[in-house]
């Protein structure tokens, strides 16, 4: 049954509102009984059916965040796009807040599908999806899911079952670590099932790895601060992702039929993500794949696009030449490569 939301109808974006779009905020509900909060961004002045986008991420961020503005950028570029809070985060229903699942989350990019084809003005043949960071990943998972969808971008892609079952770099990948966490996590789930923990820390230590840098000053600064969003605050549920570990994304992208582009920035430590998942879409295995599977019927509409110069938080915004959102704008999302990736498999 849908819920009825309390929305912020004022602009609170991380970013200001393009006067070449149209903008209003909706609801659409998923399978699982969920409502999910979105931003629907339309070009002014368009006519006919459109190509329509489904935009979300990062994983722990909201829709007036780095999602939002990838889908107003694309809504300026003639699409009808759609940026949505996951369920359990933002604006969108679900308790405890800031919980995930693997199924739930593939089922939100699907449902904001369901919604876009509902709508009067959108070309059911042609939609496609954008999904950042954790996102990247729920994305090639819902496209390898859904034939609806025609074309994927992950950017600054990671793949959250990777992580949460290997750590970082794979660092923990043995059993003997993994059985740790568990232990770990079902003590949690005894004393206090509704913690939360982690966002970016704050303060930044003086020696904190250069990406940790890079999330305070998108998170913790004005350039993407956002009450709503766990990374810029208190985190996530500690056990809230606890699914995660114990699952495997990406099993069957390689027999994904459509056009999909795994978008990294050149010196984004989660790079590694984005490659791996390239590899195994197209070649059906991987480095620290542990499954073989066949080669992409459809290879030739895949493309790995690694963007020089760029970290990973630069292609959450485009990126400043200083920390602390100082100096100039990089400028390092290629929205042209987007439009054209986008325009060539929506047709």
């Amino acid at each position: 049954m849908k819920q009825d939301l309390e929305l912020t109808q004022e602009w609170d974006k991380v970013f200001p509102l393009s006067e070449k779009v149209n903008h209003k905020k909706v609801t659409f509900e998923t399978q699982y009984g969920l409502t999910l909060a979105a931003d629907l961004y339309e070009p002014k002045g368009a006519q006919g059916k459109l190509a329509a986008i489904a935009v979300s991420g990062p994983f722990g961020a909201v829709k007036e965040q780095s999602s939002g503005l990838y889908a107003m950028r694309m809504a300026e570029r003639g699409f009808v796009t759609l940026a949505f809070d996951p369920s359990y985060t933002g604006e969108s229903s679900g308790e405890p807040r800031r919980t995930a699942s693997p199924d739930i989350n593939t089922e939100d990019f699907m449902a904001a599908v369901d919604y876009l084809l509902q709508l009067e003005n959108v070309d059911a043949e042609k939609i496609g999806i954008i999904g950042i960071c954790g996102w990247g990943g729920i994305a090639l998972n819902a496209a390898a899911a859904d034939t609806r969808i025609k074309a994927t971008v992950a950017s600054t892609m990671y793949d959250m079952t990777r992580v949460s079952g290997n750590g970082y770099y794979d660092s923990e990948d043995k059993e003997e670590s993994r059985h740790a966490a568990r232990e770990a996590l079902s003590k949690q789930r005894l004393s206090d099932p509704k913690a939360m923990a982690g966002g970016v820390i704050d303060p930044l230590p003086n020696d904190a790895p250069q990406f940790v840098k890079d999330y305070y000053d998108y998170y913790k600064t004005p350039r993407g601060y956002h009450a709503r969003s766990g990374n810029s605050n208190d985190g996530w549920r500690v056990i809230g992702t606890q699914a995660y570990a114990n699952s495997r994304f990406l099993y069957y992208s390689n027999e994904i039929r459509s056009a999909v582009m795994v978008m990294h920035g050149e010196k984004a430590h989660s790079r590694y993500f984005g490659e791996a998942a390239y590899k195994y879409m197209v070649e059906g295995k991987a480095e620290r794949y542990n499954v073989v599977g066949k080669p992409n019927p459809v290879p030739e509409n895949k493309q790995l696009f690694i963007i020089p110069g760029a970290s990973h938080c630069d292609l959450y915004d485009g990126g400043y030449t200083e920390l602390v959102s100082k100096g100039e704008p990089k400028n390092m999302i290629p929205w042209d490569k987007l439009e054209e990736f986008f325009k060539t498999n929506l047709k």
